[in-house]
């Protein structure tokens, strides 16, 4: 069985109302990303730090996957297929993917501030004084700016093994992440879907560009390669 590695980002998640601050100059909801993305920001002010979570984590069980989320799942019934996001949501897994790797963290975790292996998983709140079990302050599982990405190693070794690789809303412009497409193997076919794309089609090997949403883009790909296969 082939294996599919398929990249997501921020525009995966977009159709579902999932904002993100790629758009919006720096900003989130509001926000400066780095009052409450970056290890400064948290030692600076944790209570707006997790309030800002705290809003999203709700926001997120009011949102559902989108036609691109769904469309990735059908591709399970002929591929080995492993799903790399960028994203903090659990869209993928709540359309039905059973193999994602999340690079920047989960929206539905928390940890201890100085113990980064000591999860736990939440859908609540979380405030100042709400400690993990060691005693330390519980701090989102989030991997901020500044901070380093633990699963990178790992996205590396699966895109290694890649036979088809697919590139969905994302800028290429976040590392380490957009650094994947280097790891795929030279000369399979990689797939970027996204309505304003930032690389051409004369900059990789047989890269095919589809200039469209996720809730339209996905399903195409996943038709045209489900009848390739069949």
């Amino acid at each position: 069985m082939k294996n599919i590695v398929v990249l997501t980002g921020a525009g995966m998640s977009a159709e579902s109302g999932v904002k993100t601050f790629r758009e919006a100059g720096g900003l989130w909801e509001g926000y400066d990303v780095l009052e409450v993305a970056s290890p400064e920001g948290w030692r600076k002010n944790k209570a707006l730090v997790l309030d800002f979570y705290n809003q999203r984590r709700a926001q997120l069980l009011k949102v559902k996957p989108n036609k691109g989320h769904l469309a990735l799942t059908e591709l399970e019934s002929q591929f080995d297929v492993d799903i790399i996001t960028q994203n903090i949501d659990d869209l993928h897994e709540r359309a039905g993917s059973t193999k994602v790797l999340h690079l920047h963290g989960e929206l539905k975790k928390v940890r201890s501030e100085l113990n980064e292996h000591l999860i736990t998983e939440t859908s609540e709140s979380i405030f100042v004084g709400d400690l993990a079990s060691d005693g330390q302050q519980l701090r989102p599982h989030i991997v901020w700016f500044g901070e380093e990405v633990p699963e990178m190693y790992k996205a590396i070794q699966i895109t290694e093994k890649a036979d088809i690789f697919i590139i969905i809303g994302t800028s290429m412009q976040v590392y380490p992440a957009a650094n994947l497409i280097n790891y795929a193997p030279s000369g399979i076919p990689v797939y970027f879907i996204d309505p304003n794309p930032s690389i051409s089609e004369r900059s990789f090997p047989n890269l095919k560009v589809i200039s469209e949403n996720a809730g339209t883009g996905v399903p195409k790909v996943v038709t045209e390669l489900l009848l390739k296969n069949a």
